[in-house]
């Protein structure tokens, strides 16, 4: 006699991904694993006393989305601070900011995450003379949501500023115009990093807003020391609802080499991933290395954030320890940069990354495809390529080059998707890569949900287990309340219903 299922998923348009147009009406699962996919009638069989049968209401059920490049703990600090990400304007972003100093003792930090001031029509960061405005009794910090620019009030600058690296202080004169960048940015997020029990808080409410999007796996990029733990303390305790890989960030190098740890250490819902290093800015900075300068600052080609011989002695190391390298590379001499790096090493099994990999070029695209690099790209990011957005700005023509999806896809390169939390939710980016701007920025709707699904798994060595739905992979999946396919148009408004981890319901939104 065939065993019982543990959860019956029927009444629902069921696409595996794992071959073209596959698609099926109910799932059985049991012990966390998708033991069959078929006919919802067949699969009624498969119902025990003990089985759990949801109706699925007829939505799209698909695997689960793993976002392959996030950073949860700062998602959790803007939603518990103020969420700057919503503010439409230079005013609402302050008004945000004067409800948080409200909120908080007097005295203590105002945080604030996530704000674009492109998205009010501007091009100027938040200064010190706008947080001066806010007048909380402590310090006030704006954080840009790259995270490679950060805005201090005078209070702010008082404390910190002395210690922050010189190069990365903007000023007018010799006053800090309280602009802060790169790893100047990074100091002041650190300065006011959260305690272990504040982290874990943090992570729990990322998690939630996650598992409301439908992510059931993540790639995060773990720079708080104490941010792995945190996870690790949750799986054991049963509170963890998402499957994490941990990218640590590489100033952990020497503490993983001690302990042992490697690539895909691990088991359960938390394991090691790949290990993240930076080697330029970003766009918005102004920071990310470009070939020809910046159309709005003449002369200026961005900068080394990590320089050519460190990345390459970085690598070296990592490398030969058994990890997987994941390279933020934004710039098209930075991402050329990478790939000679990686190229050096004739070695594709190790699915070495570029993180971002806005700007590369023809032959870049075909070096990553001959040698196995796998794309980690934010398709969000196509809300700044239109002809009046952040990309116009700062590169003019150029911006078309940006973010090229169907030129890599094309190509052959393994593309995996992931939000940068800019925000965290694939429909958004699904979405973006269906209605980007140009061909050669576009992909087809399956096309789009492989990259946020299998791709993800890919890059994290893991589309034997995960990815696609189909017996024998972990039961990681999501139920839509619309058909992608059927409203391409409009793939952003559809609402997740279901999302079940391990075989876990972990958000009934139904």
């Amino acid at each position: 006699m065939t065993e019982a299922a543990d959860l019956l998923l029927t009444n629902a348009e069921v696409h595996t991904l794992a071959r073209p147009d596959e698609t099926h009406e109910a799932v059985a699962v049991r012990g966390g694993r998708i033991v069959r996919v078929g006919d919802a009638y067949e699969l009624d069989f498969l119902a025990g006393v003990d089985t759990r049968v949801v109706d699925c209401g007829g939505g799209v059920l698909l695997p689960g989305f793993v976002d392959a490049h996030t950073h949860l703990e700062l998602l959790g600090r803007k939603l518990v601070n103020a969420d700057l990400s919503v503010a439409e304007s230079r005013a609402e972003a302050l008004d945000a900011l004067r409800d948080r100093a409200a909120a908080v003792e007097s005295g203590a930090p105002v945080l604030g995450f996530g704000y674009d001031e492109h998205a009010w029509g501007e091009t100027d960061y938040l200064t010190r003379a706008d947080l001066d405005a806010v007048d909380a009794s402590g310090p006030v910090v704006a954080v840009r949501e790259d995270l490679h620019v950060a805005s201090l009030d005078s209070t702010a600058l008082e404390r910190w500023v002395d210690d922050l690296p010189a190069e990365g202080v903007r000023r007018e004169g010799d006053e800090p115009t309280g602009v802060v960048v790169e790893d100047a940015a990074a100091a002041v997020l650190d300065a006011v990093a959260p305690d272990p029990a504040e982290t874990a808080d943090l992570l729990r409410a990322a998690q939630r807003h996650a598992n409301e999007r439908g992510v059931t796996g993540v790639h995060d990029m773990i720079r708080c020391s104490h941010t792995s733990g945190a996870y690790r303390d949750l799986a054991r305790q049963g509170d963890l609802s998402l499957r994490v890989r941990l990218n640590y960030w590489a100033d952990h190098l020497d503490a993983l080499l001690e302990t042992g740890l490697r690539t895909n250490h691990g088991e359960g819902l938390v394991r090691v991933g790949a290990l993240k290093t930076f080697t330029d800015g970003s766009l918005g900075g102004r920071t990310a290395r470009l070939s020809e300068p910046y159309a709005d600052a003449p002369g200026e080609c961005g900068e080394w954030t990590v320089t050519p011989a460190a990345f390459r002695d970085l690598f070296d190391s990592a490398e030969s320890a058994g990890f997987q390298v994941a390279a933020h590379a934004i710039g098209d001499e930075a991402v050329d940069e990478v790939i000679t790096t990686f190229a050096a090493r004739d070695d594709s099994d190790s699915r070495h990354r570029i993180e971002h990999a806005e700007l590369a070029s023809d032959d870049a695209i075909d070096r990553m495809a001959d040698r196995g690099i796998v794309a980690s790209v934010q398709p969000n990011f196509h809300r700044w390529a239109g002809e009046s957005g952040l990309y116009a700005d700062r590169l003019g023509d150029r911006r078309t080059a940006t973010n090229r999806l169907r030129r890599l896809a094309d190509a052959g390169v393994h593309l995996a998707f992931g939000s940068d939390c800019m925000p965290l939710d694939p429909l958004v980016g699904v979405h973006h890569a269906v209605n980007a701007p140009t061909d050669a920025q576009r992909l087809g709707v399956t096309e789009a949900l492989r990259a946020y699904t299998l791709g993800s798994a890919y890059a994290g060595f893991d589309e034997d287990r995960l990815g696609t739905v189909e017996p024998g992979k972990r039961a990681d999946l999501v139920v839509l309340d619309a058909s992608p396919w059927g409203v391409p148009e409009a793939i952003r408004d559809i609402d997740v219903t279901l999302t079940v981890v391990d075989g876990d319901i972990v958000y009934d939104g139904r």
